[in-house]
């Protein structure tokens, strides 16, 4: 973050501020600690995006009405391994982690859990759900769709979601693979986080609001789009654009959620679909029992060589070589435990202006 001004918090002061927000909106104490672990994991694995820099949206749909403090939530339809589950219109950040439970706890028993969620909202990062695999031992999925942000492959106008999913695979001495990543060339988040520090974007990773080609982020949220994981055909782009078109189908249509333009907004500014097909956002989650296919110590020894190996590859020159998918967010929870979160000044001072609003206080 050179250039840019910071002010350092330690996790637990953000987790604590976090939590007392949910609490002022009715959420249960047992829920709203739940969502702020959701945030607090983003901050602390260097996902400045998705943290405490999300509360201001959070505040703002709870102030409103427009979600659900104490859901309920239904088991639609089940078999021993499958489950569609309504999320009574609540947090994603407390929906989502039950409803990856409910795979986990159906791995467990069948080999396999697979939970698609309608009617629900914003669910974090998508990498919280695979590390909660990860502590027992299987193999996690998850993914959700989102508002549309993204134009498909040559297209000029949103119509799909930023749509991310995340992988994890357990290591037994090295760490585990963790693949988080949005099926768009960046997450809006990061959008939102140049705006923020007033610098440009990478060419490639959106339009304005006439189909161009810009590296200016203000371009994007005045009525652009960001582009799909490739940006164009030569570099791939159709790639990420039916990337984004499963988790589409998976999060939505399978699971009976809104899909493409019809998905609803998590930030009040953002334009509300003009009609529905389906009820809130939706989710999707699975977890797999590693030995219902491998001796679960054997399948980790083979993650264990498949890193060592990757990590011996000859690096490329002025690199210290490839990483392993999660390398980047293990150091910085390393780093962030022990000396703090660092928040860009605009987002302290949107997180002071809740404090003042609602007399809880923030430094």
């Amino acid at each position: 973050m050179a250039g840019v001004e910071v002010k350092v918090f330690p996790i637990e002061a953000l987790r604590e501020f976090s939590t007392r927000i949910f609490l002022h909106f009715g959420v249960p104490k047992a829920d709203a600690e739940q969502a702020a672990d959701v945030l607090a994991s983003a901050d602390l694995r260097g996902i400045d995006s998705h943290g405490v820099a999300r509360l201001t949206s959070y505040f703002e749909l709870l102030s409103e009405g427009l979600i659900n403090p104490t859901p309920k939530i239904k088991i639609l339809r089940s078999t021993p391994s499958t489950a569609n589950i309504d999320g009574d219109n609540g947090l994603g950040l407390v929906v989502g982690p039950q409803a990856n439970e409910i795979a986990m706890n159906m791995a467990e028993k069948a080999g396999s859990g697979w939970v698609s969620i309608c009617n629900t909202n914003h669910f974090g990062i998508a990498g919280y759900y695979v590390l909660q695999a990860l502590k027992r031992d299987m193999i996690g999925w998850a993914m959700t769709n989102s508002t549309k942000l993204v134009t498909p492959l040559w297209g000029a106008e949103r119509m799909l979601g930023t749509n991310p999913i995340a992988i994890a695979f357990p290591g037994k001495d090295e760490p585990a693979i963790v693949i988080d990543m949005a099926t768009c060339a960046a997450a809006y988040g990061k959008i939102e986080m140049a705006r923020r520090r007033g610098k440009p974007i990478p060419q490639g990773w959106g339009i304005d609001n006439q189909g161009r080609g810009t590296t200016n982020p203000d371009d994007i949220v005045a009525g652009g789009a960001l582009l799909p994981l490739g940006s164009d055909r030569e570099r791939g782009g159709h790639k990420g654009y039916g990337l984004a078109i499963m988790v589409d189908v998976l999060c939505g249509a399978l699971g009976g959620a809104n899909w493409g333009p019809f998905t609803p907004p998590f930030a009040l500014r953002q334009e509300i679909p003009a009609r529905s097909v389906g009820k809130g956002i939706g989710h999707f989650f699975g977890a797999m029992r590693i030995d219902g296919f491998i001796e679960a110590d054997e399948f980790k020894r083979q993650i264990d060589d498949f890193v060592r190996t990757f990590r011996a590859t000859k690096p490329a020159p002025g690199t210290d070589g490839p990483l392993i998918p999660g390398d980047p967010e293990r150091e910085a929870e390393k780093v962030r435990s022990k000396e703090g979160v660092p928040l860009i000044m605009p987002v302290v001072e949107e997180l002071r202006i809740i404090s003042k609003k609602i007399g809880i206080p923030f430094a």
